[in-house]
């Protein structure tokens, strides 16, 4: 029993340590590329940006509790990712490099908060292509023999790339594909290409620049390739190939009269082609000297052995050796050159002018202007001539002076020549220019150093021909005259001169043109004048243009234009278009009066209008620019005007002066007949308003009365055309019918209608065309006023019939006269031209007068 309690407390004990015991937490191993788990064989790329989430730690707590994540580092190497504790998120924090390290340790833990569970990685670190090659033991300097056979190696470069793989691997080639070197691609070794030399003489030194590439690989997700460059000095080596070399050739001696036996005539000067490490030179006479010339076998002077009198030939061609000696003192390259070498005499002989009678320095001519181009100078004979020999007595000739106008030939001379002047500017050779012309004939040596020239005058003397046109003074010439000036009157003078001399600078004037015949000119002097008989006058013709001629003795001419104006005189009065005139004024608007001045030009034509006589004074106002004349604004009806003037039913009469503003002025009067009517009166019949302002345009009222006839015929014709057809579309004529309808008339009121006769009898009276007594003021009591009322004048204006019957409606109007005029009778009615004018007016009248009873009516 007791052993079996012991037993049991064992057991219980042991379920209550296994309930109270806390397992550790412990990572997921994920395998090999996994991205999370405890970084088990886990590699990185060097050029993986910094900042970046590279891996993600995982791992479990069994109970369930919250874990949290660390990662340390030793702390002698760098700390290079950073761990969030709570997702286990790792970062990289620093930048990686694989050259420089290339595996990362790290302790990486997990915690539960009671338990810690560590693990040591390995971060493996790989090759990004991030370094480029890099030469090692540089400067690169080679040194070649110049001889060095083609395809020789010259030198080897070596380029390293600290990058893995195809980014470590490098390769060579030239920067300069046309250089004489080349190089192997894989090795770096510097060869000399097939088919090429080195010349120390024409290159000392070449640089060859070498370009060290790798293969290429990934750099932060791009491919890349890196590349680097070198420089090696190839200095070429002199060695003994090249032939001695000769400085200054051609070489060239003269001997001359004077030179003395042992002189030195010139130097030849050689060196060896190697310029590196030349050789010792030496001279030496190979042929042709004759025994007359040697040579200093060191210097290479050349000098003359006997004198210049013993001389055989004029020209010697030496041929001059050199040789080189090495350093042993064998003979080694040897060179030939040619020198010549010529015998000549002393400049001593300028060139000289020679002409018929031996030297001559001036030379004269006389010739006419303007010659033929190239005509030959053949009064001029002129020699010229050199005494010395071979080069010294080669000159050239030229002309000093003006130039392009001759030239001479020949322009070089060697001892003699006959020297010709040719013309080569005919139009510069003008006696008006230049009567004389002077030149200077100038020789000078050519390859002489003293350059030895002499001169001589040319002095040619120029004969006037006619070879000019007469020239005016100017194109045109305009003149102005009164048109009151007197036949024989200047009007202008024209000016022409002819550069020519003699007979041939004679000039003599004419005339020509449609406007020429008014006028005369001087066959000398030019002075152009009226006719004696010509009347001019500016209202007619105002411009004259016309052209006139200035002509030499042989017919040559010039033409000039001739503008003559005509300045306007005043010699006519304004003149109105009839001394008596009618006029019909509306209250309130003006009437215009006209007067035309002929003459041509302002201010003669500017005609003021004045009123010089009216009674009474203070009645009619007057534009003075214009010829309006109008009421005064005091009166303003036909009543102001009863007041002012006893009579009313008389014409007013206005004395109008139209005054020309020219000096002396001139002016004219006429007497202006106006009947004065209110727009009131006007208003109430038209038809009479018409004929009142038809008064003075009757011709308007006859084509007002014709075109009414013409309108009223066509419309009865097709009233008429248009029943016809539509009677004979029914089938049947209707009889007309004409229904008359008579007006019925207003009651009459006795004492109106007596009112109105008596007021439109004499108002009819206004219409009558008659002369106004000499009186003053006119009475209407007199005879002429118990005349039968007549008709107002048609155009032209006759006097119409009196008219009988009923008393007509007139307009009234008010007259009066401010001039007294001769008392003439009543003009009789004037009898028209034909019986259809007669209808007219007749069917006119009766139609005004009937219109006037209808409006009396309704008064």
């Amino acid at each position: 029993m007791r052993r079996g309690r012991w037993a049991a407390l064992a057991l219980g004990l042991l379920r209550l340590c296994l309930a109270q015991a806390n397992f550790a937490p412990h990572f997921f191993d994920n395998g090999v590329g996994s991205t999370n788990g405890n970084m088990a064989l886990f590699s990185l790329p060097e050029d993986t940006p910094v900042g970046s989430h590279v891996y993600t730690l995982n791992g479990t707590d069994p109970e369930g509790d919250p874990i949290s994540y660390h990662i340390s580092f030793d702390p002698s190497a760098r700390s290079v990712f950073s761990v969030d504790p709570t997702f286990g998120n790792i970062t990289l924090v620093e930048e990686l490099d694989r050259e420089r390290e290339d595996e990362i340790e790290a302790i990486i833990s997990i915690s539960d908060g009671l338990n810690l569970v560590a693990e040591k990685v390995v971060i493996l670190v790989t090759d990004a292509n991030d370094e480029a090659p890099r030469f090692i033991q540089e400067p690169y300097v080679a040194l070649v023999p110049e001889d060095i056979p083609a395809g020789s190696s010259i030198f080897k470069v070596h380029a390293v790339d600290r990058d893995t793989g195809s980014g470590g691997s490098v390769t060579y080639f030239l920067q300069n594909l046309h250089s004489p070197f080349a190089v192997d691609r894989h090795s770096g070794v510097l060869r000399l290409q097939a088919g090429a030399t080195l010349d120390y003489e024409r290159s000392r030194t070449h640089y060859v620049t070498v370009v060290a590439k790798d293969g290429g690989g990934r750099l932060h997700g791009a491919d890349v390739v890196f590349s680097a460059t070198t420089t090696v000095t190839v200095n070429v080596e002199d060695v003994q190939d090249t032939a001695p070399v000769f400085v200054g050739t051609p070489y060239y001696g003269y001997v001359y009269e004077d030179t003395l036996p042992g002189s030195e005539v010139l130097k030849v000067v050689a060196m060896d082609g190697d310029r590196g490490k030349p050789n010792r030179i030496l001279y030496s006479l190979a042929n042709g000297s004759d025994g007359a010339f040697e040579i200093n076998e060191t210097s290479g002077a050349i000098s003359i052995t006997q004198s210049p009198a013993q001389l055989q030939r004029e020209v010697y061609e030496l041929h001059v050796q050199v040789t080189e000696m090495s350093p042993v003192g064998s003979p080694a390259a040897q060179a030939t050159v040619p020198v010549t070498i010529r015998i000549v005499d002393l400049n001593n002989h300028p060139p000289t002018f020679y002409g018929e009678s031996g030297p001559q320095n001036r030379f004269e001519l006389s010739m006419n202007e303007h010659p033929p181009q190239g005509e030959i100078l053949r009064g001029l004979k002129i020699t010229v001539n050199d005494s010395d020999q071979g080069a010294n007595a080669k000159f050239n000739l030229q002309l000093v002076g003006p130039r392009g106008i001759f030239r001479v030939v020949p322009q070089t001379v060697l001892n003699e020549a006959q020297v010709t002047i040719i013309v080569e500017n005919s139009a510069a050779i003008d006696f008006e220019k230049s009567k004389v012309l002077t030149f200077k004939l100038l020789a000078v040596e050519v390859n002489t150093p003293e350059k030895f020239s002499s001169t001589a005058d040319v002095v040619i003397q120029l004969l006037d021909t006619n070879d000019n046109v007469p020239k005016f003074d100017s194109l045109y010439y305009v003149a102005r005259i009164p048109e009151n000036a007197p036949g024989g009157s200047s009007v202008v003078a024209v000016t022409a001169v002819d550069p020519d001399t003699g007979p041939w600078g004679e000039v003599k004037y004419s005339i020509y043109g449609t406007g020429a015949d008014l006028f005369l000119i001087h066959p000398s002097t030019g002075l152009i004048y009226t006719q004696p008989w010509a009347s001019l006058d500016a209202e007619a013709t105002a411009r004259y243009n016309f052209y006139v001629k200035a002509e030499d003795m042989e017919g040559k001419y010039s033409v000039a234009e001739v503008f003559i104006t005509l300045l306007d005189v005043n010699d006519h009065p304004p003149q109105f278009g009839k001394s008596v005139q009618k006029k019909t004024m509306v209250l309130g608007t003006p009437v215009k009066i006209e007067a035309i001045d002929e003459d041509a030009e302002e201010p003669n034509n500017l005609v003021d209008y004045s009123i010089t006589h009216a009674e009474p004074a203070n009645v009619f106002d007057i534009n003075a620019h214009t010829g309006e004349i109008w009421l005064k604004n005091s009166i303003r009806s036909l009543d102001a005007l009863h007041n002012i003037t006893p009579g009313r039913d008389c014409i007013w009469s206005l004395e109008v002066q139209a005054k020309d503003r020219g000096s002396p002025s001139f002016s004219t009067t006429a007497l202006l007949k106006i009947d004065i009517t209110d727009a009131e009166t006007l208003s109430r019949s038209p038809m009479a308003a018409f004929l009142i302002q038809t008064k003075d345009n009757p011709m308007k009222a006859v084509g007002v009365l014709a075109g009414t006839m013409a309108t009223v015929v066509a419309i009865t014709v097709l009233i008429s055309t248009a029943t016809f057809w539509r009677n004979k579309k029914s089938n049947k004529v209707l009889p007309v019918r004409r229904v008359v309808r008579k007006r019925p008339s207003p009651a009459p009121r006795t004492i109106r209608i007596e009112w109105l006769k008596s007021k439109s009898a004499k108002a009819a009276t206004k219409f009558m065309l008659k002369e106004k007594p000499p009186n003053e003021n006119c009475n209407n009591n007199s005879p002429e006023s118990s005349l039968p009322p007549r008709a107002p004048a048609l155009p032209p204006p006759p006097s119409v019939a009196p008219s009988t019957g009923a008393a007509h409606w007139t307009v009234p109007t008010v007259s009066g006269s401010l001039t007294p005029q001769p008392t003439q009778p009543p003009p009789k009615p004037k009898t028209m031209g034909s019986p259809i004018q007669s209808t007219l007016i007749s069917e006119l009248k009766q139609k005004f007068e009937k219109k006037s009873v209808h409006n009396k009516a309704y008064f």
